[in-house]
């Protein structure tokens, strides 16, 4: 199946300043208010905490944490404990219009079964990751034979969280593969920011240190986006 993309003429405007990081900046501008959303490996709940006091959300959060769940819950959000391998199961079907999924999907043991659940129990899903095609990791491994250590992979092999590693190319070619519609595909730089590059497209994987995709498992939604602010 291939993948239905619709995109921006200009880069978002991410509001700042804000206490959240940048790319979950972006993430917040994608989603309507009144939605309900699920952020899934919510840690802090800092994102969370945006969305319910800047875009009116109906906030749901699931993280393998205590300490991250016990921040939450000081906080007013609604957080339960769990693993998102073992528990996304138990979400109805289509219960939530996002479900969030940043910086995660790379440290899952079945990344694969974790994406289909995402598109499952939400209409949309965002879903964000470290890009290993990103020049500074090539040239890292091309001269030195080490495995990288960049602004998005800041930690040596020993200490990472990271097992699956993906390049951007890699999960578009996943989600044509699972027919899942990608609709909107953004390239962060190190610090979490959208930015567009001459020539476009064909060289994210090259130049895009973070990915940020909204999938969906049926493309029909595409009309029912709103545009970032």
């Amino acid at each position: 199946m291939e993948n239905k993309m619709t995109e921006d003429a200009s880069t978002p405007t991410v509001p700042v300043p804000s206490s959240i990081r940048v790319d979950l900046q972006l993430i917040a501008s994608l989603i309507k208010p009144g939605s309900r959303v699920l952020d899934v490996g919510c840690g802090d709940g800092s994102l969370l905490r945006y969305l319910a006091d800047r875009r009116d959300v109906d906030c749901r959060g699931l993280e393998i944490s205590r300490g991250g769940v016990q921040s939450c819950l000081r906080q007013g959000l609604s957080v339960v404990q769990g693993d998102a391998e073992a528990d996304l199961g138990n979400y109805p079907s289509g219960a939530f219009d996002y479900v969030v999924l940043s910086e995660t999907i790379q440290a899952t043991h079945n990344p694969l079964v974790v994406l289909r659940e995402l598109v499952r129990i939400g209409h949309y899903a965002l879903v964000s990751f470290p890009n290993f095609g990103h020049w500074r990791c090539r040239l890292q491994l091309l001269f030195k034979g080490r495995m990288p250590v960049t602004g998005s992979l800041p930690l040596p092999w020993h200490a990472t969280p990271n097992i699956h590693f993906s390049t951007i190319a890699d999960f578009v070619s996943t989600c044509n593969a699972e027919e899942i519609s990608v609709v909107r595909r953004y390239s962060l730089n190190e610090r979490g920011q959208p930015f567009r590059f001459w020539g476009g497209q064909p060289f994210d994987n090259l130049l895009g240190a973070q990915g940020l995709f909204m999938l969906s498992a049926s493309a029909e939604r595409v009309g029912e986006l709103i545009d970032p602010r």
